[in-house]
């Protein structure tokens, strides 16, 4: 469980400030921009639906882990890019319900699986 638990935040902190520091400095002019629209769009909700679905899982223990890893996004994108850009808690308002979504369907589906193997 703890080890689980773990993953999750190494990954997070993988993505949520490791790549956004790979893309400010090794990445220059209009690829910068490609590569941060890729992470924007494609990574980072990608990321949270899957996060959302593994703590949908186990929500008692991991219900925490979409709202860090809002988190971790405004501060990997204050960290490396800009500070005064407010656009940035839409996109972390947008991925923490992408994830809280993911996460109460998936237990949801869990709950209905659990009770339809009990009824048998």
């Amino acid at each position: 469980m703890k080890k689980s638990v773990s993953i999750w935040v190494i990954a997070t902190l993988v993505i949520m400030l490791l790549l956004p520091w790979l893309a400010a400095t090794f990445v220059k002019s209009d690829a910068g921009m490609a590569v941060c629209l890729l992470l924007f769009y494609v990574v980072n909700p990608i990321y949270f639906i899957v996060l959302g679905i593994a703590s949908g899982k186990n929500m008692k223990s991991m219900w925490w882990q979409p709202l860090l890893s809002s988190c971790m996004f405004l501060a990997g994108i204050w960290l490396f890019f800009t500070v005064e850009e407010t656009a940035f808690f839409i996109y972390a308002g947008i991925y923490l319900a992408l994830g809280g979504i993911a996460m109460l369907i998936s237990s949801l589906i869990g709950q209905l699986r659990y009770n339809n193997k009990v009824k048998c």
